[in-house]
């Protein structure tokens, strides 16, 4: 299974926090980061959103349907988003796009098994691949790739 994970661009700093919107950057952020992923992403994909604002419009950069999902809110904890997933055993490959701390949460989880915190940039992505070797379940970082890299 491959999973993707998108941290939201750069959004505004306002209250309530679901409502945040993107910035002018966090949307130029996002319509990079969408045209490097969207030749390069599966045609099978699947892809997640948190209900904020913000993840929902840097989701919508990509042109492609997303669903909606609550268990990707901020403040998610890991094991929500692993299992909203479907990690390891979806059918297809994910990209969710989602808040820090959490993603880099997940990461950490992901190439360690342990829990700790990474960063995941602003419209950055982390992109892993879990495969069964041996009996064993392996996961391997494809890539790292943040809008101000691409």
């Amino acid at each position: 299974m491959e999973l993707i994970l998108w941290r939201h661009a750069e959004a505004e700093d306002t209250l309530p926090d679901l409502d945040r919107e993107l910035t002018g950057r966090g949307r130029k952020q996002a319509a990079r980061m969408a045209d490097w992923l969207n030749p390069r992403l599966p045609q099978d994909i699947r892809v997640l959103a948190s209900p904020a604002t913000r993840a929902r419009q840097t989701a919508q950069a990509l042109g492609r349907e997303y669903d909606e999902v609550l268990a990707l809110a901020p403040g998610a904890s890991t094991e929500e988003v692993l299992a909203a997933t479907g990690w390891p055993d979806a059918p297809y490959p994910v990209l969710i796009v989602g808040h820090q701390p959490t993603l880099g949460q997940v990461a950490m989880q992901l190439l360690t098994g342990q829990a700790g915190d990474l960063t995941v940039k602003k419209g950055g992505i982390w992109w892993f691949q879990g495969r069964e070797r041996a009996g064993q379940l392996q996961v391997v970082l494809r890539a790292v790739a943040a809008p101000d890299w691409l």
